[in-house]
């Protein structure tokens, strides 16, 4: 392991390295380009990589972690890999056949997180976004308290170490964790967090739950332009920010993780430059002051990147909620 990494301990006993890298594919960048980011973060050290069967580069991903085993760079047991499973998929017996397909394209027999992408869930079949004829989004009725006792029996098959879940909002975590017969708890809640929506309600929740928030759009996204308002602020470049970066002689990507390290997030950081990913692990080499963290607070707007408004459709959609 790098001695840079730190852990962060799941209400499960496993450890999540604090840093992770976001392994999502911006439209027109090429599959091989994912590939040689993955070889890249492994060789510079990441050892958490975060990816999803909708992201489409399980396969890549499944083959940086291989040559770099047969490399003799990592073992299997250095490496922290989370794939999601996707909406359609949320029927109970569709479960366990995802994560094995999933596991397949990884090279892998476990993943160290298994998590439900979305409490949205949507119709099965071979589109991975179904469609009525008038374009409009075919959606499921499968309660995800159902799909949860699958991701359980996953874990207990020993397919998959920690289970969690993405885009939940607080009574969607409260309604799973008061589910009779629960068995595991969920390890994450992996949310959009940054320093525009910072998610301190959330988290506060989380918390107290022991349930551990992972930030994806942690440096405000990789802003696609299918999915972001092109509009919308560019947050490494928040002048609040680059006045923190100037004074601690550090980046404003560097402050923007180093802020979620100490609040106790874990965050996700995206790149496909080495020089940036070797600067994204330098955030356990210094400390931000309190007055710093106070500074940095006070940028929230509750401002969300991905709103996913496509799902909005659907009673379960999350981001009505306050939190």
């Amino acid at each position: 392991m790098s001695s840079k990494q730190q852990f962060v301990k799941l209400n499960d006993g496993h450890f999540i390295p604090a840093l992770g890298f976001g392994t999502s594919k911006p439209e027109g960048v090429p599959k091989s380009k994912c590939l040689e980011a993955a070889n890249i973060a492994i060789g510079v050290g990441f050892r958490h990589i975060d990816t999803a069967y909708i992201y489409k580069v399980e396969e890549e991903i499944g083959q940086a972690v291989q040559s770099k085993i047969k490399a003799g760079i990592v073992k299997r047991e250095d490496m922290f890999i989370t794939t999601k499973l996707w909406c359609t998929c949320f029927r109970p017996e569709l479960v366990q056949p995802s994560l094995e397909k999933s596991l397949k394209k990884l090279q892998l027999d476990y993943v160290d997180l298994y998590i439900i992408h979305y409490p949205v869930p949507m119709e099965p079949g071979d589109n991975d976004y179904p469609v009525d004829e008038q374009g409009k989004l075919l959606l499921d009725t499968v309660d995800f308290c159902a799909t949860w006792e699958a991701l359980e029996k996953c874990k207990d098959a020993g397919l998959v170490k920690s289970i969690g879940v993405s885009n939940f909002n607080h009574r969607q975590l409260e309604r799973l964790l008061n589910k009779p017969g629960l068995k595991h708890k969920p390890v994450c809640n992996q949310v959009e967090c940054h320093l525009y929506l910072n998610q301190s309600k959330l988290l506060d929740y989380c918390k107290s739950k022991d349930i551990v928030l992972v930030a994806y759009g942690a440096l405000g996204t990789q802003r696609y332009k299918k999915w972001v308002d092109q509009n919308s602020p560019v947050l490494l470049n928040d002048p609040v920010l680059c006045d923190v970066a100037k004074k601690n002689k550090r980046s404003p990507a560097l402050i923007a993780l180093r802020y979620q390290i100490q609040r106790g997030v874990v965050p996700l950081a995206q790149s496909f430059k080495e020089n940036e990913m070797k600067e994204n692990l330098q955030v356990f080499e210094f400390q931000l002051s309190p007055e710093d963290m106070k500074t940095l607070d006070g940028l929230n707007r509750n401002f969300r990147y991905l709103p996913a408004q496509v799902l909005s459709v659907h009673p379960e959609y999350p981001f009505s909620e306050e939190y």
